[in-house]
């Protein structure tokens, strides 16, 4: 829950989170790589949230919230019309693919009986 809540403050603010934390400023580049820090630690947080029902499908959400966050930021990141890497949108596309196979795991995970 505290690895959600402080990848919630790092996402809004980024800047101040740095701060309290390291106690040093960042640059453009270290608000892009702290926020996609903060969306790793908000897909954690998922990913460990207690289960009532214990099928242990915690693990599977906590990498879509990942994948879906992280592809609509590099998206936002790409069409602001700033300048950027030609990994960008490669990566935009193997976050698109993995959420469409998560996705398809979870389906499947939830038409299979426990064992």
């Amino acid at each position: 829950m505290g690895e959600a809540a402080f990848g919630l403050l790092l996402l809004v603010v980024p800047r101040l989170a740095v701060q309290a934390l390291f106690d040093a400023e960042v640059d453009a580049v270290g608000v892009i790589m702290s926020r996609i820090a903060a969306v790793a630690l908000i897909g954690l947080g998922v990913a460990c949230w207690p289960s009532r029902t214990g099928e242990g499908r915690q693990q599977l959400y906590g990498m879509l919230t990942y994948s879906i966050l992280v592809m609509l930021y590099l998206v936002r990141i790409g069409i602001r019309g700033v300048p950027v890497g030609r990994c960008l949108w490669p990566a935009v596309i193997i976050h698109a693919v993995l959420i469409v196979l998560l996705t398809v795991a979870g389906i499947k995970a939830r038409r299979s009986p426990p064992a």
